[in-house]
This record gives C-alpha cells, structure tokens and sequence, in this order.
C-alpha cells in the first residue's frame, strides 16, 4: 500500500467532513464498505455493542449515531473482511515479520487459528485448542512458585473475562496482574483514594449539562476520546467556558464541526471550543496547578481583607476536608518566580484563569495522560483534587473530577479485581466464595514484572489482549527480557508486536471482537464494560465470528485454567463459560456494589456504581477529604541542561493506543508519515537546525545505557520553548523503565530529557515506521 508523504497545514475544525470521509475511507479500506455501515448502527446502542475504543459514556437517549469518528476506525478494524491465518504464517518467517512495522502487521486482518511458535521453522503453526490449553498448563504447573507467571491485562477484556481472570490466577497462586492502567492513570488510581477515598471520578456525563466552567488538562479529546466534543460543543454554545492546558494546540480544544449537526455540516461553520488555551511547558503541570490555586489563595485574602465574600468555599473546607492550612502555607512560600520558569506560563495567564474558575458556581475538572505519566503523575492528580476541593466542586450537579480513561473497560477491569494490591476485605470474599486459599503478597505491576523479567524472576507471560511489547518502555531492555521468558501467550484479535517479541515457546489464541456473536451452550452471550464514569451496561455484537475457531476471551480464561488447575480447581469453569448470567452472579457475590447485577444491566443504559466522594462520604483514613501538599515544583537534574529538549510521547489522530490506523495525523497536518520530531520555530533555529532536516534522538540519563531512535524528521509546530514532541509507540525506547512516578510506577512517558544530534547511520531498536514488508 503506498502513502503519499507530505506536510501541509490542516485549516479545517476539527470533526465534520473531514471525519465523515475519514471514517467511509477505514470502511473502504477494509473491504466492509456495507457491512461495515450496518455494524456502525449497532454501536454504543442499548441493544447493540459497547465501541472497542475510548471509555466515554453514552448519553441516556441515544441516537442512531452514537460512534465517532475512531471508534468507527476501531470498529472497521475489527469487522475487517480480511484474514490472517496459517496461509500466511507459512508465508513468513518470525525474523521477517519482525522487520515490518506495526501498521502493516495489524492491517493482515483477523487472526483466524490457533497458532504455536516452531524455533526450527521460524514460523508460527496452526494448532489445536487442545493442545494449546496442555501446552500453557503444562508449563505453568512446571514453574518452582506460581509467582513466577505474570498475567497481563488489556482494558478491552470485559468485566466477565477480568473476573475469570483474577479468579484463574489467585486460584493459581499468584497476584502478579500488570495492567494495561499501570501506563496510563495509575496515577490517578493511586492518587484519588488519598485524596477523596475513591480512586475514580465524580461526576455524571449529565453534570456537563450544567457546568459553569470546564478544566481540561492533558487531554486531547478530538483525538483520545472523539465523543467528548459532543458535550464540549455543547457546553461551550450554552455559555460555559472552557480553559484548557496542553502543550500542543490541539485542533479539538480550538473548535469543532459537529458532524451530527446539518446546520454546521451545510454551512461549514463549527463552534469554538477553549475560552483559553494555555501551552503549558512540558513537565510544568505540577506548577502551573499551584499557580491556580495560589492565585485562589490571593483573590480570597483580598477578599477576607475588604470583608467580601469569600472566593474559598469556607464551609465546605470546613466541614469536608482536613489540611488546608498545610496546603496554604505550601502555597503561599512557592514564589511566581518559580511558577512561571516551570509552567511556562504568565502570572497574568494564570490569574485569569483562577478567575475564570472562581467565578463558576459549578466547575468541571478533566485530565488524562498529560497529568498522569509524569515523574509526580500521582502529585499532578492529587492537585487537581485540590483545585476541586477549593471551592466545593465535588459532590454537586454540574461539578466533580472527571479523568478520561482510554480502553474501554479499563476501569471495569480494575472493579472486578485486575489488581496486584488487593485488599484483605475483597481476598476473604473471594475465598468463602470459592473456597481456595488465595495469595494475600502484593504481586507486580507492569513496571515491577518487567524488572522481575530483567532479574531472571519470571518463565511465563500471558496477555489478555493488548499489545505489551510495544506499550512498555525502554525497548532494548524490556524486550530482552520479553525474549528470555520460557512460555508467551497472547490472547489476541490481530497480528501485533507481541507476537514476534516471544518466548522460546509462544502461542497466539485468537478471541472473538466486541462486534461478533459470542454463542455458548445456553446461547448467546453478552459481556459488560464499565464507562470512565462508572455506567455499567451490556454488550453484545452482531457479526458473525470472523472463523469458526475463534473462542470467546471468557471460553480461553476457563479453559487455560481447567488446563492448569485440573481437579483441585474449586471452580466449575465449564458451568460459568456456559451462561454469562453465573458469570455475573458470582461477581455480584465477591463485589456487593453489583447488586441485582444481571437485572439491571437489563435495563437499557445499564447502572451506575456509586461514588462515596460523589455523595461526600470521604472513605480515607480521615473520614475526611483530603488536601495533599506537593512540596516544590517539578524540579529534574536536567531542567538547565542547554542542550537536553524535553520530549513528549503522543498519539497521532489516525491512532488508538498502539493501533495505527494510518501512518497519517490530519489535525497536525502530517500525512503519511510518523517518523517526525515536532519542535517551535526558535528552538530548531537556536540549534541550527533546519524544517525536513533529520535528527536522532538520545535520552539524557545517567545510567550508562543509549537510548536512541534515529532518523526523525523536524516538522516546525507551536509548542513551548525547550518542548517536542514525537509519536508513540515509535519513541517508547527513549523512555528508561526506572523513569516513572514512584508511589503510581506510571512511566514518565509524557516528559523524556533528550538531546537531538544530526541524524547517523545505525538501526533503532524499532522498525520503521512505513513502506515495510508489508507495505
């Protein structure tokens, strides 16, 4: 396939024809231009599928359009007519695939057979279930300690395969349960229980309807989670205004053509978005967060000193939280001298924008990645909660904490027990429940599996979905590691990187999408998904499988475990893969919070798990909210280093988490191409650079390790001084396994130290990016 390369500015707002040609070329391009419109009806409906994509919720009164669109493009790419199975693993070497790039590997189609590495071919063959299941017990009843296994999770899984899953594993022995959230809102999981005693949102998707003010940090909604501008557009026509930080000046957050509205779609006119748009400096979130507050924290002197009323909400401090004083005095020693050098941003910049936010009777905060993959990634979340804290915005329609998940049951994984830090309340649950003795030590997250994988510590890896090569961190060590592991086995929908990043034995087990029919003994299935605002509702698709050997993910847990576990297992695995019903009925036992669970998600829409922060029940140790002081800014040893470039990983908007759907990036004006360096004009002049000259990135650190990715090319964009940016996964080697916020271990993915040096011969530890192999 070829790909025409070029860089030209993209005028148009975000959304409207362009997404409407975008989303009608994915269709074309994977052979399912009818098929592919039909199953597009189905999505996100009470009766129809939940989207494979993002975790934004639907409205309670849908309408017939209820995808974006990237979920379409994550919807094409699964009902794809295409195929990949043993005609064409007998065509290719594991060695040859291995230098083709991730986009022409998921675009070989659906994976069709069960497959088994052969060392003495190179390839991968087609085997039966059977033997797969042997294969995979086998080994793990081989391990000296069940602790040696680490089973990873994507957010794709549903709750009933999650919850298999955990089961499965604690039944084996182990709580080694890296998650596909470990990289991205750990932070948030971990830093919102201290604060509020949840570690989860607040707000309703209905509480956008009736906010004054909303507050976007390191979010890029037309791209991560399309379906938010609905409630944008519609937030910002009715009067409220919209703040948002972000380095880059995201299309989405400067104004949107609704596709869904003839009005704008006939006049090609759109609706500004962002009353402000601060380009916050790389790294300098942490600051540019206390300078809100800092700035609150005047308004209210002034206030108290003209006996005004307060700017702080007085009582609600009062009475709700504890820590305010400590928080206060942190804030009034930190010197705007030093908030500004580290956000990158005016005290008059922030100023207005505190007063934007204390002039809203109700505000919204949102965040996503761009606060939580940061070195103090869990400092970040809990600022914003005091931010929230400040002025009562928690507990009340039209206000609340709203971080944007990505998968879309990534925080569903998470209730139904995806964790490697249980508590002691949910083990003796599970335990009189199933009645096996389950694992009380803390097991591994993603970052601390693969330092065990590095230590020799772990034989055997399974992957419920996902693409785990390639999201982790520092490739030339990571994948090492990957590549001395006895056993791999992935669970999967498409060809990825993980499969030729494998162990000396490995298996690929091909599960059925979110849009096929899932048929078990009692007929067919639905599975549940939990939005990021905690809506929990059914599932079920329409296609027909993609082949006759595909399992469901819940039929593939059941029958590793049966494998493994044999007789002594508790479980009647057989039984629960049967009827989805028990599967829920014994979740709705372990978690109470799924009371009359199957009745419920019944009821079109589905149910919402309460929040205790929303009803202001503070679940911490205090019985309180919590304000958490971050002392200093985001200072790093190589803050003043003159020649270190501080790199941003991001996605392009033809992208889903590792998926690349073209290797084009329509809003930032890229087109066919993904091996760039975004930097400002200043910054390529003030190092002689020039626009198309090309450049290698190496990650300044100080463990004696090069990393490096070669061969970039400078594309001038507005960023921040001493900030660039360049895509993910492509520039995940450049991120060290040891750089991420210790209390979360989120890698610090969203600021990387580099240098940049004219372009040398030498491989990357990546392939390229286009016009491989399979191109």
């Amino acid at each position: 396939m070829a790909h025409k390369k070029a860089i030209r500015r993209y005028s148009a707002a975000a959304g409207g024809w362009g997404a409407l040609r975008a989303v009608g070329s994915v269709l074309a391009g994977q052979d399912i231009a009818i098929k592919g419109a039909e199953t597009l009806l189905r999505v996100n409906q009470p009766t129809g599928f939940d989207c494979p994509g993002c975790a934004w919720p639907d409205p309670k009164h849908t309408s017939s359009f209820e995808f974006c669109e990237n979920g379409a493009k994550a919807v094409a790419w699964e009902a794809t007519d295409k195929r990949c199975g043993p005609d064409f693993f007998a065509a290719h070497t594991v060695s040859e695939l291995a230098g083709w790039s991730d986009y022409d590997l998921e675009l070989q189609g659906r994976l069709t057979h069960p497959m088994r590495f052969d060392a003495a071919s190179d390839r991968y063959l087609p085997c039966s279930w059977e033997a797969a299941f042997e294969l995979v017990g086998r080994r793990l009843r081989e391990l000296p300690s069940p602790n040696m296994a680490e089973f990873y999770t994507s957010g794709r899984s549903s709750n009933e395969s999650a919850f298999l899953y955990q089961l499965f594993a604690r039944e084996f022995g182990t709580n080694n349960f890296p998650d596909c959230s470990n990289m991205c809102h750990e932070a948030t999981s971990v830093g919102l229980p201290e604060s509020i005693g949840v570690g989860k949102g607040t707000v309703l998707l209905e509480d956008f309807d009736s906010a004054d003010a909303i507050f976007i940090f390191g979010q890029n909604p037309g791209t991560n989670s399309p379906r938010m501008m609905t409630s944008l557009r519609n937030a910002a026509r009715r009067g409220a205004r919209i703040v948002s930080f972000n380095p880059f000046r995201e299309r989405a957050l400067e104004r949107f053509q609704a596709p869904q509205n003839p009005v704008e779609m006939l006049t090609l006119t759109s609706t500004p978005i962002s009353t402000g748009l601060l380009q916050v400096r790389i790294g300098g979130d942490l600051a540019a967060i206390k300078g809100l507050m800092k700035a609150m924290i005047e308004f209210d002197d002034v206030a108290i000193a003209a006996d005004q009323p307060r700017v702080l909400d007085a009582d609600f401090i009062a009475g709700h939280t504890q820590g305010f004083e400590a928080l206060a005095a942190d804030l009034r020693a930190t010197h705007w001298g030093a908030i500004e050098y580290q956000s990158g941003l005016t005290r008059a910049d922030l100023t207005e924008a505190a007063r934007v936010y204390v002039e809203a009777r109700n505000a919204i905060i949102v965040w996503g990645m761009g606060i939580t993959q940061h070195r103090r990634g869990t400092q970040n979340v809990q600022q914003l909660a005091n931010l929230a804290l400040l002025r009562g915005n928690i507990g009340r329609p039209g206000a609340g904490l709203c971080p944007v998940r990505g998968h879309s049951n990534v925080q569903g994984d998470r209730t139904v027990g995806i964790t490697e830090k249980p508590g002691a309340e949910f083990l003796d649950r599970l335990e009189k429940r199933f009645g096996f003795q389950a694992p009380r030590a803390y097991g591994h997250d993603v970052v601390t599996s693969l330092e065990a994988m590095l230590r020799g510590e772990v034989r055997a890896f399974i992957g419920l979905g996902g693409n785990f090569a390639a999201a982790v961190p520092d490739w030339q060590r990571t994948r090492a590691a990957l590549r001395s592991l006895a056993l791999t086995v992935q669970i999967s929908t498409k060809l990825n990187r993980s499969h030729l990043v494998h162990g000396a034995e490995a298996l690929i087990l091909p599960c059925l999408g979110r849009t096929e029919i899932d048929v078990q003994a009692t007929g067919p299935q639905s599975i549940t998904v939990e939005d990021s605002m905690s809506m929990v509702h059914a599932s079920m698709g329409m296609n027909p499988p993609a082949s006759e050997h595909l399992r469901s993910e819940p039929a593939i847990v059941a029958g590793l475990a049966q494998a493994t576990l044999g007789a002594r297992s508790k479980v009647d695995w057989e039984a629960l893969v049967a009827d989805y019903d028990r599967i829920r009925n014994e979740i709705e036992a372990v978690f109470p919070i799924f009371q009359a669970y199957n009745a419920r998600i019944r009821v079109p829409g589905g149910f919402h798990l309460n929040s205790t922060a929303r009803e202001r029940i503070w679940a911490t140790a205090s019985g309180r909210a919590n304000f958490m002081v971050a002392e200093g800014l985001n200072e790093d040893p190589f803050e003043d280093h003159p020649e270190v470039l501080w790199l941003t990983t991001m996605r392009s908007h033809d992208q889903y988490n590792t998926t690349v759907y073209s290797l084009s990036d329509r809003y930032r004006g890229v087109f066919g191409q993904r091996d760039i360096v975004f930097l400002n004009a200043r910054e390529i002049a003030r190092r002689g650079l020039a626009p198309d000259d090309r450049v290698d990135l190496v990650t300044a650190s100080t463990d004696g390790i090069e990393r490096v990715v070669r061969g970039l090319k400078i594309v001038e964009y507005p960023l921040p001084d001493g900030c660039g940016g360049a895509y993910y996964p492509e520039t995940n080697p450049l991120v060290p396994l040891q750089s991420h916020d210790p209390k979360s271990h989120t890698p610090s993915s969203k600021a990387v130290p580099v240098r940049l040096i004219p372009s040398r011969p030498g491989p990357s530890p990546q392939p390229a990016t286009a016009g491989g192999a399979g191109a």
